[in-house]
């Protein structure tokens, strides 16, 4: 019977992803955080080479739910989050869902998670002039803490006031 449980445990884990954010998806009901990275928030803006601002958090959902193309998504279950997310690695057509977020200056590696997995492609990235590297962020850390200190949106998304 335990068996039969961990078969259909990983069978939710891999299907057509929905996309809650440019770090999260859902599969067949199953929230899931990409394991090791960081994405912009839904409501966070960066700018760009040009100065304008744009929505880097929408950004990264968006590449990302054109990159998986209602292929199916398959995860491999880690841990879990305190907000009972599962976290897991997920690729589709063999490409590694955060890695390739990263790779494309969506995301960020974040090191208290990822013990450094994706710095290199992350140094690549940012030499290259990718995504966010083309011009100014905050990261998604220190956007959440500024958003729970009471700031808004256009103020956490601003360097000079992201840091509380």
């Amino acid at each position: 019977m335990l068996a039969s449980m961990s078969a259909a445990f990983a069978d939710d884990l891999v299907g057509q992803a929905s996309i809650i954010d440019g770090d999260t998806l859902e599969i067949h009901g199953t929230r899931i955080r990409l394991w090791g990275i960081d994405a912009p928030e839904s409501s966070q803006v960066c700018r760009g080479e040009d100065s304008l601002q744009y929505r880097c958090g929408a950004k990264a959902a968006n590449d990302l739910d054109a990159l998986i193309e209602r292929r199916p998504v398959s995860c491999i279950p880690l841990s879990h989050d305190q907000y009972g997310r599962t976290v897991a690695s997920c690729s589709v057509g063999g490409t590694d869902l955060a890695g390739w977020l990263v790779s494309n200056g969506l995301a960020l590696d974040w090191p208290q998670y990822s013990k450094g997995k994706f710095a290199t492609i992350q140094r690549e990235a940012e030499h290259a002039g990718r995504g966010k590297w083309a011009g100014s962020y905050v990261e998604p850390w220190l956007y959440r803490v500024c958003i729970r200190a009471g700031g808004s949106p256009s103020n956490c998304s601003n360097d000079a006031n992201a840091h509380p």
